[in-house]
C-alpha cells in the first residue's frame, strides 16, 4: 500500500509520473499536433538522497535532439528549443522535486525518433559570488558547494533517449533525476562534479488514455496574478495531506483578462471520495473547489475560475 501512496504523489505538475499515475499543468492550452507534428511536454523529478539537502541547478535551455544529430553543437539550428530561460526564471532546487514533478516546458515536433535533451545550464560566476549550480549537505545545510558543471554549460547535459514522438498526440516525458548517482564527489575534496549519469528519460504519453482529468480556467480581469499554485487532493473517506497533483501555472493577458487554463490528469476516482482543487496566487483568496469525481477517459470542467484579491 505504501508503494502505491509514493507512486500518486510523485504525480505531479506538467507531464507523467512513474507508471502508477500521470498529471499535466500547464500555462498553454494543449492541442496535440498536426497529423504530422506531435506536441512534447517536458517535466523533472527526483529520488530521494540522504546526503544531500539541497541541489540546485539554473537552466538556461532546453534542446531536443533529433536521431541523427547527436554530435551537433548546442547552437545548431537542427536542435529543436524546447525552452529557453533568463537568469533565476527556472532555478530549480531538485532535492524539493521528491515525489514532484517541475514543469519544464513543451514543443510542437515533427513526428520521429529524438535521441537527446539537452539541459544547458547558467555558469557559475567568478570571484566571490553566490553559485547558481551548487549543492548543500545535511551535515551542513548553510554552505553552497558550487557544482562543477563543464558540459552542462557549453554543450549541455545530454539525457539520452530515444524519445518518440507521435503524430497528432501529447508525447509525455519525464526527466528522472537520481542525485545519488548524477553527483560525484572528486575525491576526499570538497568538490563535486554534476553528470548525466544517474539522469534517464521516462515516456509516459501512452498511459494518458487509462485516466480522467480535471481542467479549469483561472482568470482575473483587472489585476495581473502573474502566477499560482494549483495543488489538488483526494476529500471523502480519503482525506490527503500532501496533494496528488500540484504545481504552478503563469498567466498571460489574452481576452481582455489575465488568464491561464489547466488540465491535471488523474486515475479515477471511487465511491466515497472525489478531487478538490486548491488554487493559490499572493494577494488572492486562496481558491477552493467542492469535491468533484473524475471518470476515466472524462475530463471535469471546473470551468472559469475567477480569483478574488484579498
Amino acid at each position: 500500500m505504501r508503494n502505491t501512496t509514493v507512486a500518486f504523489r510523485s504525480v505531479i505538475i506538467a507531464i507523467g509520473a512513474i507508471i502508477a499515475a500521470m498529471v499535466y499543468l500547464g500555462g498553454c492550452g494543449g492541442g496535440g499536433g498536426s497529423a504530422s507534428t506531435g506536441t512534447l511536454k517536458l517535466a523533472i523529478t527526483d529520488k530521494p538522497s540522504d546526503a544531500y539537502q539541497s541541489l540546485v541547478i539554473s537552466i538556461k535551455e532546453i534542446r531536443v535532439v533529433p536521431a541523427g544529430h547527436e554530435n551537433a553543437a548546442d547552437s545548431d539550428p537542427a536542435l529543436p528549443v524546447l525552452a529557453r530561460f533568463n537568469p533565476q526564471e527556472k532555478v530549480i532546487d531538485i532535492m524539493t522535486l521528491q515525489f514532484v514533478q517541475q514543469a519544464l516546458g513543451e514543443i510542437v515536433l515533427p513526428a520521429g525518433t529524438y535521441r537527446q535533451i539537452r539541459l544547458v545550464l547558467y555558469p557559475n560566476p567568478n570571484g566571490n559570488q553566490a553559485p547558481v549550480n551548487y549543492l548543500t549537505l545535511k551535515s551542513d545545510p548553510n554552505t553552497k558547494i558550487p557544482l562543477t558543471t563543464p558540459s552542462g554549460q557549453t554543450s549541455g547535459l545530454k539525457i539520452l533517449g530515444p524519445i518518440e514522438v507521435k503524430p497528432g498526440v501529447i508525447n509525455a516525458v519525464m526527466i528522472d533525476f537520481d542525485p545519488n548517482t548524477a553527483v560525484v564527489q572528486r575525491g576526499n575534496s570538497n568538490e563535486y562534479n554534476l553528470k548525466p549519469t544517474g539522469i534517464r528519460l521516462i515516456q509516459m504519453a501512452n498511459v494518458l488514455n487509462q485516466f480522467g482529468s480535471i481542467i479549469g480556467n483561472v482568470s482575473n480581469t483587472l489585476q495581473n496574478w502573474s502566477s499560482a499554485t494549483v495543488s489538488i487532493k483526494r476529500r471523502g473517506t480519503i482525506n490527503d495531506a500532501t496533494p496528488i497533483a500540484s504545481g504552478q501555472i503563469f498567466a498571460t493577458y489574452t481576452s481582455g483578462r489575465y488568464q491561464a487554463p489547466f488540465s491535471a490528469f488523474v486515475p479515477a476516482s471511487e465511491i466515497g471520495w472525489g478531487y478538490k482543487t486548491f488554487i493559490n496566487s499572493n494577494g488572492f483568496v486562496l481558491y477552493s473547489s467542492a469535491a468533484v469525481p473524475v471518470v476515466q477517459g472524462q475530463a471535469r470542467d471546473l470551468g472559469n475560475i475567477v480569483l478574488v484579491p484579498q
